[in-house]
């Protein structure tokens, strides 16, 4: 097995340190998020940073690169307080792979990949069409990483938008029932397959698979 340490990554080439650092914490989720500046300029931006932070209240967050150039996501959370977190399809890999790249201020990833939005109720977030789920959130806080630069924004979800097929009987939401991919590094999507799953553990006895037993 061959080892790279600490000390080696600053002497790699760039591309190749990102490469290797990203893809060896795992598969990552992936999203796109969406939101709206206070003039209405939609914006759209993918992340792999999207994590669950608590179900009571209902929490996440997802890490956003230092602000030391324009970030319209973050510029337009500042402003309005809000955005969409949507799940990524294999149809929609490529344009949202599209979003990542540097764009002026102003522009509507939306139009420019020709993904196209959508707004439920009297929220005034865009959410992404195609996507089989899609979190509406709202900003609770933020957390500078002094080692890097970056901010962890911190959200509440306020309301879950997901096609009802995917739904099951103790309201987990099975993702492979909605073709949703995930990541591998920064570039590699895949598709994940449901393999099982378990009861919940507890000291002195194996668990249980729930599906092969009914549950």
């Amino acid at each position: 097995m061959r080892k790279i340490a600490n000390k080696e990554f600053k002497e790699m080439d760039k591309v190749a340190r990102l490469n290797l650092i990203n893809s060896s914490t795992g598969y990552k989720s992936v999203n796109l998020i969406g939101s709206i500046s206070k003039e209405g300029k939609e914006n759209l931006a993918i992340f792999s940073s999207v994590t669950h932070l608590g179900s009571d209240p209902a929490l996440l967050g997802f890490i956003m690169r230092p602000a030391t150039v324009p970030r319209d996501t973050y510029k337009n959370i500042q402003e309005t307080s809000y955005f969409t977190v949507n799940h990524l399809t294999e149809n929609l890999i490529q344009r949202a792979h599209q979003t990542s790249a540097n764009y002026k201020e102003g522009i509507s990833e939306f139009e420019e990949t020709k993904i196209e939005s959508e707004y439920f109720d009297e929220i005034k977030q865009p959410f992404v069409k195609e996507s089989p789920v899609k979190l509406l959130c709202k900003y609770v806080n933020e957390y500078p990483i002094v080692e890097n630069g970056c901010i962890h924004i911190i959200a509440s979800i306020e309301a879950i938008y997901f096609e009802e097929v995917m739904l099951n009987n103790d309201y987990w939401l099975q993702l492979d029932k909605g073709n949703i991919v995930t990541v591998n590094g920064l570039d590699g999507y895949c598709l994940p397959k449901l393999i099982d799953r378990f009861e919940y553990a507890r000291p002195n006895s194996m668990v249980k698979s729930m599906l092969k037993n009914g549950s």
